[in-house]
């Protein structure tokens, strides 16, 4: 009976996977990501700087926002919680700390929890933080119970977790003023929550005097590894825009899809980490919902026999194939035998210069590798090695790539790339390969494009100086998808009750004033270069139709009749399937065939019943 729980075929899973498989890859994850954000709400946080810029709280409430309504947008299923310590109210599980305050517990983003955070922005929410919390006080600060009280967010949750991060926004860089029992007592529950899997990440603000990491946080806070490669800042953050840097480098998921072995030789192997760096955004696809209840309602499909009627199990239904004229019918697992070729993994065939990959290999979106100093001992330095050596003699590296078990096997270009870093000092680009998906002999197709005039030096001249007026400089990270953004603002309107959504600036449309004033002349001069004497791009083509004798429209094209003969030699000849569709439901008709079905292989099937010998 156990197999009958497979009869209902969940159709929601099914457009995901063929999402997944459109967009270049099938990434899935499991568990979810939580993030606690712990803010110091003392009154040196609430001081404004030069020319009225806004406080440090201000800042990190604008950051704790943005979070919100981009997990919502993103990931709506992560949890994010916020919590305030040094405050004069409490209010947490089992009220057992002092001064510490619970805001909002770990659960899903929604659209209260956002208005609740804008509360608290500007002056208005600096009263209100001050009325109903009690920030901006002197009162007594204590950072071990505050990470004791984040530490029993945690332990409350029954929910799978994969990433567990806490962003912790202060600008004392000595929370307890010297008492070393309190120190001491931070530092202990900070290294039970690192020992629990909690990534502790310090955004610190920018004080009268400095920040100094040095004097208790560095002890504090998780250091750099493998999964969270920007390390401790020294430097605070004096602006808005480079804290809301900090806390979207820090935020963004670095999921692995796989942990793999790449075998440079016989006994020479090292783990690495592989990462989608660019994922197809999409809109969510909409909920079914009961018009009487408006609870979530999920469809299920079931397979029966065509014949019969009855209901068919999974172990009944097989796969086949037709080849030639004779179908292949195959079991499940002699389908999964097929498809294994390997154990996952990468293994080296060799290097090639970088001159010889070209822009038309690229195929679907390439995969960034890093080493996994954890799976194998020694993998970080021989990455870096043959990382380093590639990047000088201008190599990439040529694998064969298994990403996981019944996966068919794809060459990939390892092509070097090495660390950048901004001024901050934040990393731009991290070190490592960028997996670029090869093609196959089979996927290169062969243009076979009509013969076009070749321009002459004139015409190439003055194409040159076109270019050179309206270049600029292309970043991807610069455009938003218009389409996503503004569904997503009407979203956000009609959840918060705004009176109009927010307007967006659509970055893909061409400036043409701007453009018309750096071009100037050339557009005009270019166009008598290259067209004729009168040529308007604006006008339409004249109609190549001819009309009817009768002044009517155009002639239809007559209906052909498939004669029986025709139609047996196709049968016959196992040719039947070069008919279309239409020509076939005609066939139907014709010969009084009767079928429920409108695909090409069920009318196939009518007229062989119908007419084969």
């Amino acid at each position: 009976m156990a197999e009958w729980n497979a009869f209902y075929h969940n159709e929601e899973e099914d457009e995901e996977q063929e999402e997944g498989e459109e967009s270049g890859g099938d990434f899935k994850f499991s568990g979810r990501d939580s993030l606690v954000f712990l803010v110091d709400a003392s009154k040196e946080m609430f001081i404004k700087g030069e020319n009225d810029e806004p406080s440090n709280f201000d800042m990190t409430m604008q950051c704790v926002r943005s979070v919100y309504t981009s997990k919502i947008i993103s990931s709506h299923r992560d949890l994010v919680a916020l919590v305030f310590y040094g405050v004069e109210q409490s209010k947490n599980p089992r009220n057992s700390f002092k001064h510490v305050y619970v805001y909002h517990d770990l659960d899903e983003p929604g659209a209260k929890r956002v208005q609740d955070v804008e509360a608290l922005r500007g002056d208005k929410g600096a009263r209100l933080a001050e009325e109903t919390l009690g920030c901006g006080g002197e009162a007594e600060t204590s950072l071990g119970d505050a990470l004791w009280c984040c530490s029993n967010l945690y332990s409350d949750i029954k929910l799978r977790l994969s990433h567990k991060r806490l962003m912790l926004f202060t600008c004392r860089d000595q929370p307890h003023a010297g008492d070393s029992a309190r120190d001491r007592q931070a530092r202990t529950k900070a290294g039970d929550l690192k020992e629990t899997g909690v990534v502790i990440d310090l955004m610190h603000l920018t004080r009268p005097g400095g920040f100094d990491v040095s004097l208790f946080f560095r002890d504090v806070v998780s250091h750099q590894d493998d999964e969270d490669e920007l390390g401790l800042q020294l430097e605070p953050s004096r602006k808005l825009e480079d804290l809301q840097k900090r806390v979207d480098a820090k935020e963004q998921k670095k999921r692995t899809l796989a942990r793999l072995s790449l075998c440079l030789a016989e006994g020479m192997n090292m783990a690495v980490g592989v990462y989608a760096t660019a994922v197809t955004t999409r809109k969510p696809p909409p909920v079914r919902l009961n018009r009487e209840t408006n609870e979530a309602v999920r469809s299920k499909t079931r397979t029966f026999h065509t014949q019969t009627g009855s209901l068919l199990l999974p172990s009944e239904v097989k796969k086949a194939q037709m080849y030639g004229e004779k179908q292949i019918v195959m079991e499940k697992d002699e389908v999964d035998s097929m498809k294994k070729f390997e154990d996952p993994g990468l293994h080296l065939i060799g290097f090639k210069p970088m001159d010889k990959l070209k822009l038309h290999h690229h195929i679907r979106p390439s995969v960034f590798l890093y080493p996994e100093e954890e799976q194998i001992t020694g993998s970080a330095c021989l990455f870096n090695a043959l990382l380093k050596r590639c990047s000088e003699r201008q190599v990439f590296a040529v694998c064969r790539y298994i990403p996981r078990r019944n996966h068919p096997p794809r060459f990939v270009a390892l092509v070097p790339q090495v660390e950048v870093l901004d001024q901050g000092p934040i990393q731009i680009t991290p070190p490592g390969f960028n997996a670029i998906f090869l093609p196959f002999a089979d996927d290169i197709r062969t243009l076979d494009l009509p013969p076009c005039p070749g321009a002459n030096s004139l015409q190439v001249q003055k194409m040159k100086e076109i270019v050179s007026k309206i270049r600029f400089k292309y970043k991807s990270d610069s455009f938003e998808n218009p389409v996503i953004q503004q569904h997503f603002r009407n979203l956000e309107a009609l959840a918060l009750d705004m009176m109009a959504p927010e307007n967006i600036e659509d970055f893909i449309m061409p400036k043409v004033e701007q453009m018309d004033r750096r071009l100037g002349p050339l557009a005009q001069e270019f166009r008598d270069l290259v067209y004729p004497t009168g040529y308007d791009p604006d006008s339409k083509p004249a109609s190549k139709r001819k009309p009817a004798d009768g002044g009517g429209g155009a002639d239809k094209k007559p209906k052909v009749e498939l004669q029986e003969a025709d139609l047996r030699h196709h049968i016959e000849h196992g040719t039947i399937g070069k008919l279309t569709v239409p020509v076939l439901k005609d066939a139907c008709k014709q010969f009084g065939v009767r079928t429920t079905g409108t695909k090409k292989q069920e009318l196939i099937d009518a007229l062989k019943a119908k007419l084969a010998p």
